[in-house]
């Protein structure tokens, strides 16, 4: 199922990019872009795994700039 969530405090486009790069290597994901411009995370996942894929965005997205977060 897609769904399109905020990125809030976003800092740059290259984290952008390498947010997406992680979020698509994580198991259940089908498809995933992070647009800077707009501050968005759209995702095409899993729905019986959607939470444990959420957690895996989380540690994803924290680790490559611990200062953005994503509203669920």
């Amino acid at each position: 199922m897609k769904k399109r969530y905020d990125m809030v405090d976003l800092d740059c486009a290259n984290c952008a990019a390498k947010m997406e790069e992680a979020i698509k290597k994580i198991d259940g994901v089908k498809s995933a872009q992070v647009n800077f411009l707009s501050q968005k995370l759209t995702l095409d996942a899993d729905d019986a795994r959607m939470d444990a894929i959420q957690k895996e965005i989380v540690k994803a997205v924290k680790k490559i700039d611990s200062g953005c977060d994503v509203e669920f």
